[in-house]
C-alpha cells in the first residue's frame, strides 16, 4: 500500500501527499491523481474541499502540533 501523509500547514491548508479518494457527506467522490493536494482548513474556500488560498486573504490562523 502506498504511503499517504497529511501535514497541517501553519495558518494554511492540509497538504496531502499520496493517492487518496475523497468522499463528501452525500457520498460523492473525488479521485485525486496528483502527488500533492491542499485541502481547505479555514472554511472559506470557494472550491471546497480544496484550498483556493482564501486563508491568506482572511488572515486564518491555526497552528497544529502533535501532543505527546
Amino acid at each position: 500500500m502506498a504511503e499517504v501523509t497529511i501535514t497541517p500547514r501553519d495558518n494554511g491548508p492540509y497538504l496531502v501527499r499520496g493517492a487518496v479518494k475523497i468522499v463528501d457527506p452525500e457520498g460523492r467522490e473525488w479521485t485525486v491523481d496528483r502527488e500533492v493536494i491542499a485541502l481547505c482548513r479555514c472554511g472559506g474556500s470557494a472550491n471546497k474541499p480544496f484550498c483556493d488560498g482564501t486563508h491568506a486573504r482572511i488572515a486564518f490562523q491555526s497552528q497544529c502540533r502533535a501532543s505527546g
